[in-house]
């Protein structure tokens, strides 16, 4: 059975494609997901992908992966400034997390600038639009391996 690697996605990233395409491009969140999956299952993991634009619901998935899931790669979008609960929630699943964004947050507003994931991922990237999912996926392929090796 491969592992499983849970990619989460915050509010309004169902918009991409026609939101702020100068921003975050014209690939839609179906192509990010697909891409995902194409990436996974190249490195032989498996992909659950999932976007809300309500904060629980992302809490329930974050929980629900603890024990089942090898790692999470998340995008909390606007809860990356805001969200103590999802910080939290990360930290209790025990398990690696990349966190990822489509643009450089770090180019754009001051509020943007702060992270309250970042303290807690293994890694981040950001700028890189989709190509990030892709490479945080790769890494957790590296990290998979490096530990089986170790058994």
């Amino acid at each position: 059975m491969s592992p499983v690697i849970l990619v989460l996605n915050g509010p309004n990233l169902n918009m991409l494609g026609t939101r702020e395409p100068s921003t975050y491009g014209y690939e839609t969140l179906a192509d990010i997901a697909e891409l995902c999956r194409r990436t996974g299952e190249s490195h032989g993991l498996t992909i659950e992908f999932f976007q809300t634009n309500h904060e629980g619901e992302l809490i329930e998935r974050i929980h629900h992966a603890r024990g089942r899931c090898a790692g999470i790669l998340i995008n909390p979008a606007a809860w990356t400034h805001t969200s103590v609960a999802i910080r939290d929630a990360l930290s209790a699943a025990e398990l690696p997390v990349i966190e990822v964004h489509l643009s450089n947050v770090h180019k754009r507003e001051a509020f943007r600038h702060h992270s309250f994931v970042s303290p807690i991922a293994v890694g981040v990237i950001a700028g890189l639009g989709s190509n990030g999912y892709r490479l945080g996926l790769e890494h957790f392929a590296h990290l998979l391996e490096g530990f089986s090796h170790e058994q």
